[in-house]
């Protein structure tokens, strides 16, 4: 190939690259959603509303979610000892599929003074999607054990979504992309990169696209010699 030709042929790799770049890189989007708790307490009704922060870590064919609580919920009229309370909590999922997640997290680990909100430890749970597409994922039912009684707290403002995103069934089932038949289609590319975040595996995809790019370049600039 003469420097003329591979200098073209490097310039419209670059280019089908950065259009790689767009169309692979997964849309997602994330916001602190605040969420009022009605909560059925052992001592009676109450109320507290506090900003949720959910997030999406790929690993393997799934996601782990990890929920975190800005603000304290509920409280007790006594002391909670180190280890007292335990949490969980649902994650609603809509979109491409309706599924519920729990989620659990760590007892509290330091003491909450008596009438002070009780600060939530973060919790978290795998999201497996079993369809592809867009979902979304909200805060459910909130619920707290202690001292052998239990809080449940209902979302009571119907609150958004804290974070959306495109997400891939294993073997890429349902979702626009798929084939009759439910085969992925023929120039879907493996994604491979980091698991450390959901935008992190994808970008692996798109390094992968780049390259399938500039292999058709060469061979169609060797039929053109030919």
């Amino acid at each position: 190939m003469s420097d003329r030709k591979r200098s073209t042929a490097l310039a419209l790799a670059s280019a089908l690259a950065g259009t790689a770049v767009l169309l692979a890189a997964p849309t997602a989007h994330a916001a602190v959603v605040d969420v009022a708790y009605d909560c059925k307490t052992p001592i009676g009704d109450k109320s507290a509303v506090s900003p949720i922060d959910i997030k999406a870590v790929k690993e393997g064919d799934g996601y782990k979610l990890t929920m975190s609580f800005q603000k304290g919920v509920s409280s007790s009229p006594i002391e909670l000892g180190k280890g007292a309370m335990s949490p969980g909590a649902v994650i609603v999922v809509g979109g491409a599929e309706k599924v519920s997640v729990p989620v659990s997290g760590p007892s509290n680990p330091e003491a909450v003074p008596p009438d002070t909100p009780i600060k939530i430890t973060d919790l978290s749970g795998t999201y497996t999607p079993k369809k592809s597409g867009k979902v979304t994922f909200t805060a459910g039912v909130l619920t707290i054990k202690a001292m052998g009684t239990t809080t449940t707290c209902t979302p009571g403002n119907n609150p958004g979504p804290s974070l959306e995103l495109d997400v891939t069934a294993a073997g890429g089932a349902g979702g626009a992309g798929a084939q009759p038949g439910g085969d992925a289609p023929p120039d879907t590319l493996p994604q491979t990169g980091p698991t450390d975040s959901a935008l992190g595996t994808l970008g692996g995809t798109v390094l992968l696209t780049g390259a399938a790019g500039v292999l058709w370049l060469t061979r169609r600039g060797r039929r053109v010699r030919s």
